[in-house]
């Protein structure tokens, strides 16, 4: 079961400007058969009333210790919210609740995280390894997050036994404005999809007036299939290309999509 948490929508604050609010929706493909019962790797949540989403993915490797890799991704967003809901209003820092989440995952391997709350007309990010995000804006352009990584396909990660220290993990804010589109992922959706892409999908998908758990749908459902195709020019096999590794076609991976619309209240 997918890790979802909703609740009632916040107002954010701003005596100088309208207030924004994200409105967010959320599609999970795993990697594994529809008809296992495997979980898989990835995690999220969406918390309306603090404003704040966040996406995980177990670190695959733990499979071969015999580790069930989503666990800790699982716990983690699961900690992550706990601790976000007993932030003060208002004052939400997401780097200590990062490192809360972190103190009480005691889940065997590792994960990357990437977590957003939106205030004062900025989303402020804590990120840590592949996840990420891209914000398309409404005036044109796209922002997109770095990609943390020691090498190809070795991203950093948080875990009790095997993982990066959390000073080495970005915070960082990004402006937005009403009519800016974010797309918070997973490396099977920016592994698969190029910017460009995911903008075109998203936006087509956005002028048709559908929710933004139906955006997500779509763009999720892009990603699935380009990851199948042996074929396709992906982010992964360019980026395996200047390694040296050359792995050609789409990435079978877990994708989790959440799209948030940036709206006025």
């Amino acid at each position: 079961m997918t890790l979802s948490f909703s609740t009632t929508l916040c107002f954010i604050d701003d005596p100088k400007e309208r207030r924004l609010k994200m409105i967010a929706g959320a599609f999970y493909i795993a990697k594994t058969k529809v008809n296992s019962t495997a979980q898989g790797d990835d995690a999220y949540f969406i918390c309306g009333e603090k404003q704040t989403i966040g996406v995980a993915d177990g670190v695959g490797g733990w499979a071969k210790l015999g580790v069930d890799p989503g666990e800790y991704a699982r716990q983690l967003m699961i900690n992550s919210l706990k601790a976000i809901l007993v932030e003060p209003e208002g004052k939400i820092n997401l780097k200590r609740v990062l490192n809360q989440a972190f103190l009480d995952t005691n889940a065997k391997g590792s994960s990357t995280a990437c977590i957003i709350n939106l205030k004062d007309h900025c989303l402020h990010v804590v990120n840590v390894g592949d996840s990420g995000f891209m914000l398309i804006r409404k005036r044109g352009g796209i922002y997109k997050s770095e990609i943390q990584q020691r090498s190809f396909n070795h991203p950093f990660q948080l875990g009790k036994l095997n993982a990066d220290v959390l000073d080495s993990v970005q915070q960082f804010k990004v402006d937005v404005e009403a009519g800016d589109i974010l797309i918070v992922g997973t490396d099977g959706l920016f592994d698969n999809m190029f910017e460009n892409q995911i903008k075109d999908v998203a936006e087509k998908s956005t002028e048709e007036g559908i929710d933004p758990a139906q955006v997500a749908r779509a763009v999720a459902e892009s990603a699935y299939q380009i990851s199948l195709d042996k074929n396709a020019t992906t982010p992964f096999m360019l980026a395996s290309s200047k390694s040296n590794r050359h792995r050609s076609g789409g990435k079978v991976d877990d994708i989790t999509v959440i799209v948030a619309h940036i709206v006025h209240d």
